[in-house]
């Protein structure tokens, strides 16, 4: 069986209202970590970034208007499967993306055939896997304390 599932889709970055560009964004989905997505973006001339966000996120953000925080999901047209905005905020920095809803759609039901939306707990392993991932986090050394010497 797949441990995960992977797409490539074609993404809006919309720099103003009369500039856009397109770009590919990888689209990553891990059992591992089954209630999250990645989307890594690929701005010309910079390293790749990821987001990670919650799989809920991006499928309620395909029909309605959700997110608090640094991200945030909208359907283009609320009324019909449309484009869909994908908005990301860091500090006073915002990027949007416009995105077509079919991909996501395709990629998320792809997603929901590995691990069924509501079933992510019932994984063998994820209590550990979460344990484990907790662990790495809290006991790797901080950037900061890294340069401090």
């Amino acid at each position: 069986m797949s441990e995960s599932v992977q797409a490539e889709v074609m993404m809006s970055f919309l720099v103003s209202e009369e500039l856009s560009f397109r770009i590919p964004v990888e689209l990553r989905y891990e059992v591992l970590d089954p209630y999250a997505v990645r989307l890594t973006f690929h701005l010309p001339g910079d390293a790749p970034v990821t987001w990670v966000f919650g799989r809920e996120l991006l499928l309620d953000g395909i029909n309605k208007p959700c997110g608090d925080g640094d991200v945030h999901i909208a359907p283009t047209a609320p009324d019909e499967l449309s484009d869909v905005h994908i908005r990301l905020q860091v500090g006073a920095d915002r990027a949007l993306f416009r995105a077509g809803a079919a991909p996501l759609v395709a990629f998320l039901d792809r997603t929901d055939r590995l691990v069924p939306l509501g079933q992510e707990r019932d994984l063998g392993d994820f209590e550990q896997n979460l344990e484990d991932a907790l662990g790495r986090i809290l006991s790797a050394p901080r950037q900061n304390e890294r340069n401090a010497g």
